[in-house]
């Protein structure tokens, strides 16, 4: 397949629904030249419950809608289309493919102070072991504590974010981990950063709560210097937000996470 070799594409960046925007909202910041298409799969969305097949067949579809429009590289900042896809989308596309496990991974073990390192995420994500190999591969000897939190996906999409329900499944989710004294937490989907407050009352504030989107953001901005394709000059055309389905909902949290950098939402339906 054929790659923009412009270095003014946009990037493109997926997910299975708003929970990628706190990526986004890091690309922003760290690669304020760079356009961005991003795609929430609102439609399909939650992926974590879905098996390893389906979730890489979606990751398919959207990177070849990405891919027709134009993009130079794709962000899947999605942790499970990244323990499920990534390798598949690195073998069929030409363009850099960046995801979010091991920029995690690697922003804990840096932050750990010897602690077991706890993992949060979708039943997809800690069911592949993906951040556990991620992890081990950095630190040999590392202790980990991995713990699938399923409902936390949806409770985001529906802006359940301050709700007393939302507490106490976080309490049920969450006590487990401190109890094992977990110095470092990954939240290991992106819908998570979210709920982070929440997360971090729960917690404490001993424990170090590790957002990939930072270090995915430093990651994407290695590797498109690595291949010469870094945006010139200033952003002139504006971003794109694309979602499967519900539009309006997604405009709703896309504001309140991402402000005026989001002012419409188009509809893309694929599958």
């Amino acid at each position: 397949m054929v790659a923009a070799s412009n270095a003014n594409a946009p990037i493109g960046v997926f997910d299975s629904g708003i929970g990628g925007l706190t990526v986004v909202r890091e690309l922003m910041r760290q690669l304020p030249d760079e356009r961005i298409i991003y795609f929430g799969d609102t439609a399909r969305v939650p992926y974590g419950p879905k098996s390893p097949d389906t979730v890489r067949r979606y990751a398919r579809e959207i990177a070849t809608w990405l891919q027709h429009q134009g993009v130079k590289a794709i962000v899947v900042a999605c942790n499970t289309a990244t323990a499920h896809a990534l390798d598949t989308l690195e073998e069929e596309f030409s363009f850099p493919i960046i995801g979010v496990v091991e920029p995690g991974a690697r922003a804990a073990v840096r932050a750990s102070h010897g602690g077991p390192i706890g993992v949060i995420g979708t039943a997809g994500t800690i069911g592949s072991g993906a951040y556990e190999r991620a992890i081990r591969a950095l630190a040999p000897q590392a202790r980990i504590a991995a713990r699938a939190c399923p409902l936390f996906v949806p409770l985001v999409e529906e802006g359940w974010l301050d709700r007393h329900a939302t507490r106490l499944i976080a309490d049920d989710y969450l006590v487990p981990l401190r109890q094992e004294h977990v110095d470092t937490l990954v939240l290991g989907c992106t819908h998570y950063p979210l709920l982070k407050p929440l997360i971090a009352d729960v917690m404490g504030r001993d424990v170090q709560l590790i957002d990939s989107a930072h270090e995915t953001a430093a990651e994407t901005a290695r590797v498109l210097d690595a291949v010469g394709l870094r945006a010139q000059g200033s952003l002139t055309c504006p971003h794109r937000f694309v979602a499967s389905d519900a539009p309006e909902q997604f405009l709703r949290m896309g504001q309140r996470f991402l402000g005026t950098a989001i002012d419409r939402v188009e509809t893309v339906t694929l599958g």
